[in-house]
């Protein structure tokens, strides 16, 4: 009886000691549930960006329930620190919280019915991308890391960031905010790691790109100052309009005559203009508005002195000026090449095998996630969600729409990837 006790305690140490796979595919077993019950719960309940109150609330209670602190930064973003039982480094984990100004058009139990207020109005609010998921899919992986900290090497950071679709306003928000207040420095991070859940990718594959991954976002405005006048004399004007129009069509230039678009990726779009009061008056000023997306710096610098070019030049042979201003929302989303080769193996473990992480071309959405690249080297990745009543990747919703919608059986991938990333880094490599 002795022996049998003594044998026991030598086999409970061992797997304390280090978590055997049994005993990790069992915590992510148990785990499913609570994760698909927490995306459909925040998916009911979205908040806007800063103003994710409930949400922050939620994650960090339960995040308290499991035993790791936590401090509250950038307003609404909640950081989470586990430390592990033996030495090692510092692992980051990030998921984003806010949800979109979108109606929900989709039949489902927990279809959002939830309002807010944006910019002045009141607009309906929606999970229409799928940030609910990452959500779960974090605090997922954070109560399993929890029940197995004395196992993990070094420290790890629950990054949930508010406002990642753009702060209200002229408020500060999002992942520069979290980061201008600490979180990638107290204590400062190794690494960091955060993933997308994608409505056209193929249900519970993982997909990937090094290097440049995802465009960044630089919004413009163009003010064109004209001379008012009469509609029926319009040679007593400078007609704004029409120089507008001018400079929107030199704009699409910039793509189809002055960038390399087989090495990287460019778009240019004026999504809207302002101008007037009356069918019959010829404005004094139009204001143009749209987005810019590059995947590289250089390429980057070089479309803004264009478009910037292409203004001024357009007025003045018109007679007159056009002010632009560019305000860039994020950078590059740079999955760097030596982190991604170096835990692509725990991807390929979470997914199930490496035919399940397949290599993706280049995203011209945009993330803040890439603010965090500048603090520790990143990688960001993709977690496919089609529903199996969407036959391919054409016929899926898009992100951003009434429609949008994804099937979260496979949840529990991406509570794996971070897991195994966690766990893998302090073996792999460099602190």
């Amino acid at each position: 009886m002795k022996k049998l006790l003594s044998f026991l305690v030598f086999v409970t140490g061992t797997v304390a000691a280090q978590p055997s796979q049994l005993t990790l595919e069992q915590l992510f077993k148990d785990e499913n549930a609570k994760v698909i019950n927490w995306r459909r719960y925040f998916h009911e309940f979205p908040e806007l960006g800063n103003r994710e109150f409930n949400t922050c609330k939620k994650v960090e209670e339960t995040l308290k329930g499991f035993g790791i602190s936590t401090r509250i930064v950038a307003k609404t973003g909640v950081v989470g620190i586990l430390k592990g039982g033996k030495p090692g480094p510092v692992v980051a984990l990030r998921a984003d919280m806010d949800g979109l100004p979108v109606e929900e058009r989709n039949n489902l139990a927990f279809a959002s019915n939830a309002k807010g207020d944006y910019n002045g109005a009141t607009v309906p609010v929606m999970h229409a991308c799928g940030h609910a998921s990452h959500v779960a899919m974090l605090l997922g992986a954070a109560e399993v890391l929890s029940k197995i900290k004395n196992d993990i090497s070094g420290t790890v950071v629950f990054l949930f960031q508010p406002a990642e679709e753009g702060p209200p306003g002229t408020e500060e928000g999002g992942a520069p905010l979290m980061i201008k207040e600490g979180a990638m420095d107290n204590p400062k991070v190794d690494a960091v790691f955060g993933i997308h859940i994608n409505s056209k990718y193929d249900l519970g594959k993982i997909y990937y790109k090094p290097g440049s991954t995802m465009a960044s976002s630089d919004w413009f405005t163009i003010k064109v100052k004209g001379k008012q006048s009469h509609g029926a004399y319009p040679w007593n004007s400078i007609d704004p309009i029409v120089v507008s129009a001018e400079i929107i069509q030199a704009l699409q230039t910039i793509v189809s005559r002055n960038v390399d678009i087989t090495k990287s990726p460019v778009v240019v779009s004026v999504g809207k203009i302002h101008s007037g009061v009356r069918a019959n008056i010829i404005p004094e000023e139009a204001i143009m508005e749209g987005t810019i997306r590059t995947l590289d710096d250089q390429v980057q610098k070089n479309v803004h002195e264009k478009i910037k070019l292409i203004a001024k030049n357009i007025a003045e042979a018109n007679g007159t000026t056009a002010e632009v201003m560019i305000d860039t929302k994020t950078l590059v989303t740079y999955s760097d090449p030596e982190l991604v080769a170096r835990t692509l193996p725990s991807l390929q473990t979470a997914a199930g095998g490496t035919e399940n992480v397949k290599l993706t071309n280049w995203v011209t959405g945009a993330e803040d996630f890439s603010f965090f690249g500048t603090k520790a080297p990143a990688f960001y990745f993709f977690l496919g969600a089609r529903d199996p009543q969407f036959a391919n990747f054409e016929s899926a919703p898009d992100h951003h729409t009434p429609g949008f919608m994804i099937n979260d059986s496979r949840l529990d991938v991406g509570v794996k990837a971070f897991v195994h990333l966690v766990l893998d880094y302090a073996k792999t490599g460099k602190k």
